[in-house]
């Protein structure tokens, strides 16, 4: 296949007798053909990260959820809720009705929340509308229980709501985008599972062999406190007032005043170079003195040049 058929040099289906024989259907360009660049089957989809390093990661991401500052940081709306982390009795684990789920939500102040999480419905960017996944949604409130007992099928289809059982928690619905700070909802039987799973600072886990939660560096992580105390503020320097700002560098070799400053005697050198190209002034007339001596001199030199010269030729001219 080639050039001089009078058809454009792509390569075609072969065979006869239908329609789809000759048609060019294998570029991308082509109907019919493969994409441009497709996706490597044999990248590496995956990494390795190390099972402590992992532990240590969700144990991170639990603690942060009961902090409100970081809760709220991250735009969860709890301003009506009664405390965090907010601990619920195992009941709501029997719960098999939607409507009996968003009437727990909103007595225990999570109406705000699910609010943000409607008012946040907007058509996603890009051709992942025609994938199944038309709109975006913020996230909402993570419901962690320990037994399931009709809970999923309550929550599951409330906007924004996810669901994760205590046993099986996961780092990527505990702080979604890498931001810690989920705002969770706990049932109780869950949140005391979490003694048996991560153990505390005296004891290890009972379900996991040779993890030791991490320990903190600091005591007290309030760094405005820590630095505005009188122990602190005693030890340090008192803070400069007024500096004096430093300016621009200029180059004494471009600039005359920042010379003149460097050697006092730039500006009369400067002062008499000019005076020296006018005329009838004292320093031109020194200068013209000096050029006169110095003519004088060469004609002199000059004379008994050409006068050893004139002998030193005669000498070889030959005998009359």
């Amino acid at each position: 296949w080639g050039t001089g058929r009078a058809v454009a040099r792509i390569p075609r289906v072969a065979g006869g007798g239908t329609h789809r024989a000759g048609q060019g259907a294998f570029g991308n360009m082509c109907r019919g053909g493969h994409m441009f660049n497709p996706l490597k089957t044999w990248r590496r989809w995956h990494r390795k990260v190390n099972t402590t390093q992992k532990r240590h990661a969700i144990a991170s991401a639990v603690a942060a959820t009961a902090i409100p500052a970081l809760v709220m940081a991250r735009g969860h709306r709890i301003n009506e809720v009664p405390e965090v982390p907010l601990v619920l009795s195992d009941a709501v684990q029997k719960i098999s009705k939607t409507k009996a789920a968003v009437e727990v939500l909103n007595k225990f102040g999570a109406a705000e929340e699910l609010q943000k999480v409607a008012d946040s419905r907007k058509l996603r960017r890009g051709v992942g509308k025609t994938r199944n996944r038309r709109y975006t949604l913020r996230r909402g409130p993570l419901v962690i229980y320990a037994e399931d007992n009709g809970i999923s099928r309550a929550f599951r289809n409330i906007p924004g709501v996810e669901l994760c059982n205590v046993n099986r928690l996961n780092l990527l619905q505990l702080a979604p985008g890498g931001t810690m700070g989920r705002f969770c909802i706990w049932t109780e039987s869950a949140f005391k599972r979490l003694q048996e799973l991560f153990g505390s600072y005296k004891a290890g886990p009972q379900l996991k062999k040779g993890y030791h939660l991490m320990r903190p560096l600091m005591n007290n992580a309030d760094l405005a406190r820590i630095i505005n105390s009188n122990e602190v503020q005693s030890a340090v320097r008192p803070a400069q007032v007024g500096q004096k700002k430093r300016g621009i560098r200029k180059n004494p070799l471009k600039n005359r005043n920042v010379m003149a400053r460097l050697n006092p005697a730039f500006a009369g050198k400067q002062r008499n170079a000019q005076l020296a190209q006018v005329e009838g002034t004292r320093a031109r007339e020194v200068i013209l003195a000096q050029k006169r001596k110095t003519i004088a001199a060469a004609k002199k030199h000059g004379a008994a040049s050409t006068k050893f010269y004139k002998n030193m030729m005669a000498a070889f001219n030959p005998a009359a």
